[in-house]
């Protein structure tokens, strides 16, 4: 590949569970989280059930923001900053996950398309600002001062995901378009690929087995992102 390529890395809850974050879903359909808990999505994870019952979406994100304290970058993220470091073209790294491994393994070139945990939203002026304790007390606004008016900077389900604009330029532009540890079900992040692929780009898959839409790839490589990954990048910046 050439050392001017332009690359977009998708990442999904597959690159974070080996860190020890859950994945989306349980068995049952329920969110589960880092403590043991199981929350139904729709109790947690929407407006409507926000307006419903914030203290039990305020618990649930305080939970997971608590959480990150106990879990590390793994290889896989270490080697996508690698990456992000080493690469002379240009590179996106486009995740779904709302923990911060990437930045803490040093990824700048980053987007969060589905929010952060360690941010706060204040519905009251529309700021956005880093966030670290709990939101369950409702704290007030640093910003405006507003009291009880800030949620967790999270894409709820019904919502749209962030800075979609300059994902689909990115992926417009792409020459090689790879996609880590997601399901391939959940969209518009399970279309990247066909974006991409229609825009002339090679697509690779990296992923403990195949995804649902494993079948858009042109290449898909299965096992666990701690040893594909790392093997991946070297590839790339060994050119």
């Amino acid at each position: 590949m050439r050392s001017d390529a332009a690359i977009v890395v998708l990442t999904g809850a597959g690159i974070s569970a080996e860190s020890g974050i859950p994945t989306f879903r349980g068995e049952d359909g329920l969110w589960e989280t880092e403590d043991g808990g199981a929350y139904r999505i729709e109790d947690v994870c929407t407006p409507e059930a926000f307006r419903r019952d914030p203290a039990l979406v305020h618990h649930f994100y305080d939970g997971r923001r608590r959480a990150l304290r106990t879990v590390s970058p793994n290889p896989a993220h270490q080697a996508l900053a690698r990456l992000d470091r080493d690469w002379p073209g240009d590179l996106l790294i486009v995740t779904q996950n709302v923990d911060d491994l990437h930045e803490r393994a040093g990824a700048t070139r980053l987007l969060h398309m589905h929010g952060a945990l360690r941010s706060a939203w204040c519905a009251a002026c529309d700021a956005r600002m880093p966030w670290e304790g709990d939101l369950g007390d409702a704290p007030a606004c640093p910003s405006c001062g507003a009291g009880g008016r800030l949620r967790p900077d999270i894409v709820w389900f019904g919502e749209m995901p962030y800075e979609m604009e300059r994902i689909e330029a990115a992926l417009a532009a792409a020459d090689l378009f790879v996609s880590i540890g997601t399901s391939g079900a959940v969209y518009p992040a399970a279309g990247f690929v066909r974006m991409a692929a229609a825009c002339g780009a090679r697509t690779l898959e990296l992923n403990l087995d195949p995804s649902a839409g494993s079948a858009w790839f042109d290449e898909v490589r299965s096992g666990p992102a701690g040893l594909l990954v790392p093997a991946w990048v070297e590839e790339v910046l060994g050119r």
